[in-house]
């Protein structure tokens, strides 16, 4: 039963996401459960069920894509495939703990809460990460400059914020990427 409603979740955010080419789509959102599922190999007491659809539906109501209220996107599936009451609030407690912007200095309470954000936030570094900030700058009309701003004001503080131990020994090499990337970028730009 929980295997059929995960694949039920990897078909929804399949259509949710159909046409995004920015960075949030489908392929961020099997890349945060992939991601999820490699922190948790190390925490074998935390809720893998749970966890996999926070993770599965950590974007389905992102306020960047969507005009909906109290994951109304995500609350539909859940009950649309019979989750319990119980496991859907805890679900959406998770998936309102992930986002940067409005999570910015806040710990989530659970385990399984600190393992998603940990997930999402290792998919915004690195090299997609660098690819997913060029393909939002230009969606929303950034510069170049102006997208590499966002370095500084997120990815290179992700490093320091992962809350579990797994996820920070994936992030320093992502950190030292963007890094690199950083280096190369401004040595480019010269012109004198």
């Amino acid at each position: 039963m929980q295997d059929t409603i995960i694949k039920n979740a990897v078909e929804y955010i399949n259509e949710l996401f159909g046409g995004n080419s920015d960075g949030h789509d489908a392929l961020h959102t099997l890349r945060v459960y992939k991601n999820m599922k490699l922190i948790a190999q190390s925490y074998p007491e935390a809720d893998l069920f749970i966890m996999s659809l926070s993770a599965l539906l950590h974007d389905a109501d992102d306020h960047k894509l969507f005009k909906t209220e109290n994951n109304a996107n995500a609350r539909f599936f859940l009950a649309k495939n019979d989750v319990p009451e119980e496991s859907i609030e805890q679900i959406c407690e998770i998936i309102n703990g992930v986002s940067f912007s409005k999570n910015r200095g806040k710990t989530p309470e659970t385990l399984e809460g600190k393992i998603v954000q940990d997930a999402d936030r290792l998919d915004a570094i690195g090299a997609r990460g660098i690819a997913r900030t060029f393909a939002y700058g230009g969606k929303v009309g950034r510069s170049l400059d102006d997208s590499v701003q966002h370095f500084y004001d997120k990815l290179l503080l992700l490093k320091d914020e992962m809350n579990t131990d797994a996820a920070k020994e994936i992030a320093k090499a992502r950190h030292e990427y963007m890094e690199g990337f950083l280096k190369e970028y401004y040595e480019e730009s010269r012109w004198d």
